[in-house]
């Protein structure tokens, strides 16, 4: 049996309680169903800022009529610190999904991107330690590693921020690493790189490329890609999230508390081939995909050309053993693309 699986079989003879944070989210709603699923008590905290109340409705499908009642959910934002207190009351583990993702939006409102990132960040961190919450994961970026150019990214080497939005989840790291020391609250951070799977919304100025590329090549519309299609990132599915997650929040290996690490799969996929991947996927079912193109514009500002993780450290320190690769993941989400969000 897996660290993981082990894992899973504890929490279910022994259920905690768990706060989610951003749970109408892609990330948090994957959260809470499996949470739900291993029967656990859930508190999930949402301003529907970008979340979707609808993501409610395809967890509460896939669990028991008895898991769903475990599910305790609070419309709030994390930038009020009396919502972040009422949500953190009796909570065991804090996974903190909340903030306004996207470099192109931290780049036209920087603002309000530092308003949800920093802020709501920081008023979490209080109100989790003054609830006394065994272990605070949170969200963090692999945009943290800037403009350092070595490959693959290990976590204690890192460049200059490229954007606002990776200065933000840069603070987010130094404020929790501050909260450790000052006040021995237990964190850790997961800089996650390129999440996709199930329930990923794809629409919107700043929808995620998985999706976007999904629904734009069975509408036959235009794939854009920026620059020349050898940018290369490290993508990771949703169910290797969840299993960091889940183990970061209930390690019990002192040496990994108070810790940051990469959440991917240890692989590197430029956007000419991922769109390939995507393309040869579909189309048997879309025919008009047989000799389908992308199109090639400028370079995205803010954008870190080449992205790759070394997770050997989630794997010594947590355990983390990613159940999915790019294949593995596209083929299991594309059956959810195509017949949840574009109706195929």
């Amino acid at each position: 049996m897996s660290c993981y699986a082990e894992v899973c079989a504890q929490l279910q003879a022994a259920p905690k309680t768990w706060l989610v944070t951003g749970v109408a989210g892609f990330i948090g709603c994957n959260l809470l169903e499996t949470l739900l699923q291993l029967d656990q008590h859930v508190v999930g905290l949402d301003s529907f800022a970008t979340g979707h109340r609808y993501n409610f409705d395809k967890v509460q499908a896939s669990v028991t009529p008895e898991q769903w009642t475990r599910f305790n959910f609070i419309e709030g934002d994390i930038r009020t610190l009396e919502d972040c207190k009422a949500a953190c009351n009796g909570v065991d583990y804090v996974l903190h999904q909340a903030a306004l993702g996207s470099v192109p939006r931290s780049l036209e409102d920087p603002i309000t991107t530092n308003g949800a990132n920093i802020d709501g960040f920081l008023n979490m961190l209080v109100a989790a330690r003054d609830a006394q919450v065994k272990r605070f994961v949170y969200a963090a970026s692999s945009s943290t590693y800037g403009d350092h150019p070595g490959l693959p990214k290990v976590e204690d080497k890192i460049g200059k921020p490229l954007s606002p939005y990776a200065v933000t989840k840069y603070v987010n790291e130094l404020y929790a690493d501050v909260f450790s020391r000052c006040y021995g609250f237990h964190t850790i951070g997961l800089r996650y790189f390129n999440i996709f799977g199930r329930r990923q919304d794809p629409e919107g100025a700043y929808a995620a490329v998985i999706p976007k590329w999904v629904a734009s090549m069975i509408a036959n519309e235009p794939v854009y890609i920026n620059g020349d299609g050898e940018t290369s990132r490290d993508f990771c599915y949703i169910d290797n999230t969840i299993q960091a997650n889940i183990l970061a929040a209930t390690t019990d290996n002192a040496e990994a508390v108070n810790q940051v690490y990469n959440v991917a799969v240890g692989d590197r996929t430029t956007l000419n081939q991922l769109c390939e991947h995507i393309r040869r996927l579909l189309a048997p079912r879309f025919p008009h995909l047989e000799n389908f193109k992308p199109t090639y514009r400028d370079f995205r500002a803010g954008d870190v050309r080449h992205s790759l993780a070394d997770i050997s450290k989630a794997q010594r320190l947590l355990g983390y053993e990613p159940s999915h690769r790019l294949g593995e993941g596209l083929a299991e989400a594309m059956e959810w693309y195509v017949g949840d969000l574009v109706g195929g």
